[in-house]
């Protein structure tokens, strides 16, 4: 066996409307069906992507790190610029971030969702990893986007 690709990944959330408006709105994900409790996003790659599941309740922070999903990553375009131009939209929209990291083959921006869940959302501005499987695991630097 081999895996291909990430097919999709699901998230429980407390409010459906809030996470899949975010995921819709401020992410730019096309969403696909609401319904019922679920919400179904794709970019047309495969079927679904991102499904989001309402539990109702309310998102409670534990000790970090912690067993279990620490983030979710996102390839939002390639360059410098990109991150730059995707910095600057959400900051105008008030998004949680709470880093911003050189990776040497990436440049990396994280925020949170609604419910808490950290999401990396990455630009490639190097392809040496393709020659250099090593490279990804360059030491990570801090990267000021302002």
């Amino acid at each position: 066996m081999q895996i291909k690709e990430l097919g999709h990944v699901v998230l429980y959330v407390t409010n459906l409307t809030q996470s899949a408006d975010f995921y819709a709105g401020t992410l730019g994900f096309k969403e696909i069906a609401r319904e019922k409790g679920v919400a179904v996003f794709s970019s047309g790659r495969t079927h679904h992507e991102l499904l989001l599941i309402e539990i109702g309740g309310k998102a409670e922070k534990e000790s970090f790190p912690k067993a279990g999903l620490y983030h979710i990553g996102f390839k939002i375009g390639d360059g410098p610029e990109a991150l730059q131009e995707v910095y600057r939209e959400l900051k105008s929209k008030e998004v949680t971030i709470i880093g911003a990291s050189d990776h040497g083959v990436t440049h990396s921006l994280y925020i949170l969702d609604p419910d808490g869940n950290e999401l990396e959302l990455y630009a490639d501005i190097s392809d040496g990893w393709k020659t250099n499987p090593g490279a990804i695991l360059s030491q990570t630097k801090s990267l000021k986007l302002e």
